[in-house]
């Protein structure tokens, strides 16, 4: 039976004239239906995305759109719900120091702020090893399991009676949960979108702020009505659409296969722990230059609330101000991340420079407000550039390493972060015990932001040189290789001109 499609055999195509044989189908309407459903793809975006072999390459196209609309929402949610619980963390404060502390004890806060602090940091300490997992296992299996760890360390966080036990069920559980289920979600936007990329993330990072204006409120009037421990059950529901979220993380990019001729599963441990991404200089700074920003980071996440409270007195709208982050964060991170789709390259880095300055002078603005209309105009600010910075950590990435090495570029900056993220507020809580107030500690929390701020200036400038040296290796390669050629030419040349004269020296002769 002939082949759907092709000519019987014998046709000539001059004999078909305008009959189309049964099964057939005409060049020119198979190029117009392909430029229809081009056409159709650029509108309204396509679920899966295609791969196309040039020269030889396969290239992958991301869909810009389709399912990475539900891809996008379900990791909006992931956002929300990790990063939600964590800064909202300043009203769950208060709360352990009435349910577990006592008046008496001189390091209370010190030792209540290692639960938020242990807890956010284990979030960042985890992801090297989730950037394997994810790697090996998929964006989709990581995040289920993680979600459903993250489930089992909040509910048996409700069930505890005093602070130890929960260093361990919501500061390191609750956490390497929480931090399972987030990371996938930045990788699997790199399947789906490529052009939107930093719009996307802006969207997703927007999350954690719709959670943080609400949280506050929500959490403040269930631990008036319910408890600290029925509130952290109610919390679980939140883990519980994480899980569901992560089923919808569908991997479209192709995976180079990691099999061996001896049939092992896993690939080698050279691909597991990829270290080529620290070849590159620029991004090794970036690398130390975030963390080294981020040790009065979480300061006022933790411990704003209780400031406002001795300040102000109990009764202070405290929840306004985490309101006020929220809102501004969600903005900052839909404008920036918008505006990194129109920065060519690493100059995006220029972005959180200028976020890490004015975090780190808002920071040390705190304690100078002595009316709480100046500390709403505070929050604000704080906000909308904490905003920029985070919805601008992967495109960032995806310019420094390319998108193979991105997901273990990211795991490895988080993993960094891990440390001043842990550290930061049991400092403060510490200086607070010891001094009686929160003003040093918000001081010393506005200089790390600068000093990071300003050495991640070097990058566009070690990128650039990076790019020249580059461009003349290309250049000097390409050379040589043209010297070689007519070298080869006049090689040739020479041995034709040769050649001709032996012939004619043999005509001759004879």
């Amino acid at each position: 039976m002939p082949e759907v499609g092709r000519p019987m055999p014998g046709e000539s195509d001059a004999a078909c004239g305008d009959e189309v044989p049964t099964g057939v189908l005409p060049e020119e309407r198979r190029l117009r239906d392909h430029d229809e459903k081009e056409e159709e793809k650029k509108v309204n975006g396509d679920s899966r995305g295609a791969v196309l072999e040039q020269a030889g390459e396969v290239e992958f196209v991301h869909p810009e759109g389709g399912w990475g609309w539900v891809v996008m929402l379900a990791a909006m949610w992931c956002n929300g719900s990790v990063f939600g619980i964590q800064n909202a963390f300043g009203i769950l404060f208060l709360s352990l120091l009435r349910e577990f502390g006592s008046e008496e004890d001189d390091d209370l806060r010190f030792k209540t702020a290692w639960v938020g602090s242990l807890s956010m940091g284990m979030i960042f300490f985890c992801s090297p090893i989730v950037s394997v997992f994810t790697d090996i296992l998929g964006c989709r299996i990581t995040a289920v399991g993680g979600a459903a760890v993250g489930l089992v360390g909040l509910l048996a966080s409700s069930f505890v009676t005093s602070l130890g036990p929960l260093y361990f069920t919501y500061g390191i559980v609750f956490a390497c949960g929480c931090s399972f289920a987030y990371q996938p979600s930045l990788v699997i936007l790199g399947h789906y979108f490529k052009k939107r990329l930093g719009l996307v993330n802006g969207i997703v990072t927007a999350g954690s702020s719709a959670f943080t204006i609400t949280l506050p409120f929500a959490l403040s009037h269930l631990l008036e009505k319910v408890g600290l421990h029925n509130t952290m059950r109610v919390l679980c529901i939140l883990m519980f659409v994480l899980m569901l979220a992560g089923l919808t993380y569908k991997p479209l990019m192709p995976v180079k296969s990691s099999n061996t001729s001896t049939g092992r599963r896993f690939p080698p441990l050279s691909k597991i722990f990829n270290l080529n991404i620290w070849k590159s200089l620029g991004y090794r700074i970036w690398a130390f230059g975030i963390p080294a920003a981020l040790y009065g980071y979480f300061v006022p996440y933790v411990h704003l609330m209780k400031h406002v409270e001795e300040r102000f007195g109990p009764d202070a709208s405290k929840e306004v101000l985490l309101m006020c982050i929220g809102i501004t964060s969600g903005v900052g991170r839909l404008i920036f991340g918008r505006a990194a789709d129109y920065v060519n390259g690493v100059n995006k880095v220029y972005l959180q420079v200028t976020s890490f300055f004015v975090i780190g002078i808002m920071s040390m603005m705190i304690p100078v407000c002595h009316i709480f209309g100046g500390l709403i105009a505070v929050c604000l600010l704080m906000g909308l550039f904490d905003g920029c910075f985070i919805s601008i950590m992967a495109p960032i990435a995806f310019e420094l390493v390319g998108a193979d090495d991105v997901s273990q570029a990211i795991g490895f900056l988080l993993g960094l972060m891990s440390v001043p993220m842990t550290v930061g507020p049991p400092i403060a809580g510490f200086l607070r015990d010891r001094l009686g107030s929160y003003d040093e500690a918000f001081y010393l929390a506005g200089i790390p932001p600068i000093f990071g701020g300003a050495l991640l200036c070097l990058i566009p400038w070690v990128e650039a040189r990076r790019k020249r040296r580059d461009n003349e290796e290309d250049l000097s390669r390409d050379m040589d290789v043209t010297e070689k050629m007519i070298e080869r030419e006049k090689m040739a040349d020479n041995e034709k001109a040769h050649e001709a004269a032996q012939g004619r020296t043999g005509e001759s002769t004879l």
